[in-house]
């Protein structure tokens, strides 16, 4: 929320590629930091104080069809990246805000938003080096036998495509085995319930080269009043892939 009191901290990230969930409408945004104009921006939700941006920076260009978007699937959005450096081609990226308990989504035999994207969205996800990547507000420690929803799940599902958590791979731990959350629950405070249930899963073959996934740190995010969130922070090299940020 209020994403224009955080474009400084953002920018200092320095992303190619940046998926930000609860973020407010282009227009609304822009009107409050012009400098975001020059950005290639994607946004879709409902509310326009709170929806799914994702933005390119740089040479970084998004092309959305949003013939190809399935409003049903609100605040899942397939982009294609144009112009990442040292990528040659395009990105396809699947940017998430999993609203799991909106809407009589939550039961035991529905799959679940981001499963429902990944069925949807398989053929984009396979027609070129895709990304998928945002808040899933899941996590395995929540899994409960028999439901669709499972996060167990949809990491198999995008294991079936290929992907990989960024933040897995480089920490060599098993999902909900993760010592680092992104999430800090209710009273932002150091000793909040915290979770880990925002991810980065990118193609198995970039872990084959050099990458590195950071993780926010809570003095800098949480502690200083800008979000509930810490970003992950993927950086991959230039032959082969992208830098970006997950907030």
């Amino acid at each position: 929320m209020a994403l224009h009191r955080k474009i400084d901290a953002l920018m200092a990230l320095r992303p190619d590629l940046a998926v930000i969930p609860e973020a407010g409408a282009p227009e609304r945004l822009v009107e409050r930091n012009p400098a975001l104009a020059e950005a290639s921006l994607v946004w879709v939700g409902r509310n326009p104080h709170k929806g799914l941006l994702l933005a390119g920076f740089g040479t970084t260009r998004l092309e959305f069809n949003r013939h190809r978007h399935d409003g049903r699937l609100h605040w899942m959005a397939p982009v294609a990246a144009h112009g990442l450096p040292g990528l040659d081609g395009p990105l396809h990226l699947l940017g998430v805000w999993a609203q799991n308990a909106s809407e009589g989504n939550w039961r035991k035999d529905n799959p679940g938003y981001v499963q429902q994207a990944l069925r949807r969205y398989r053929r984009f996800l396979r027609s070129a080096p895709s990304v998928v990547a945002g808040d899933f507000n899941n996590h395995v420690l929540w899994d409960r036998p028999g439901w669709q929803s499972n996060h167990a799940n949809e990491v198999r599902s995008l294991a079936r495509l290929g992907l990989v958590s960024a933040y897995h791979a480089s920490r060599g731990v098993e999902a909900g085995d993760e010592p680092e959350p992104t999430f800090y629950w209710r009273s932002r405070t150091i000793d909040t319930p915290t979770y880990h249930i925002d991810y980065v899963f990118m193609p198995q073959e970039w872990t084959k080269r050099p990458f590195d996934l950071d993780v926010g740190r809570y003095e800098d995010w949480i502690g200083s009043g800008l979000s509930d969130h810490v970003p992950l922070v993927l950086e991959v090299t230039p032959s082969h892939g992208v830098k970006g940020q997950q907030q």
